[in-house]
């Protein structure tokens, strides 16, 4: 009997160009492959995380309704990452947020920035997030000089 290893899993509409742009996550994440492709559905994984591409058609297109949220533990993560998905055309936008040359929307957030908004002085919080809804790309150090101001 087979195991079912992941139960829900992200099921993406692109136009015409699923493997294009399984091939693109696949060059940005560690630990990713294709695992099957055909001309209508493409199957790939991005750390673990199975996803299905679908060749649908212009009928639908993405929105900021649902992104996908990519942790990172340092600053050259959070770079690489923000480069990467806005490499060819993607475009930024704020708070950690980024859509890609597919118009997949992305959140890139350093584990950092959740810490520092999980701190139980409102004061505190209260000054990440004014610093974090002036950034596009995310800045650590930013986020720490606003938590740590006297």
């Amino acid at each position: 009997m087979a195991t079912i290893k992941q139960k829900i899993t992200p099921f993406l509409w692109f136009d015409n160009k699923a493997l294009q742009a399984a091939k693109f996550y696949c060059s940005i994440f560690k630990n990713s492959k294709i695992i099957h492709e055909s001309p209508v559905v493409v199957t790939f994984e991005l750390e673990g995380q199975k996803f299905y591409a679908l060749n649908g058609g212009s009928k639908f297109k993405f929105t900021e309704a649902i992104s996908l949220f990519v942790e990172c533990k340092t600053q050259a993560e959070v770079d690489r990452f923000w480069n990467k998905l806005t490499a060819e055309g993607g475009q930024e936008s704020m708070c950690g947020w980024l859509k890609d040359k597919y118009g997949l929307s992305w959140q890139i957030v350093p584990t950092t920035l959740m810490k520092l908004m999980s701190d139980k002085d409102p004061m505190k919080v209260e000054r990440v997030t004014l610093a974090m809804l002036k950034m596009r790309k995310i800045n650590i150090q930013e986020l720490k000089d606003a938590y740590n101001k006297k």
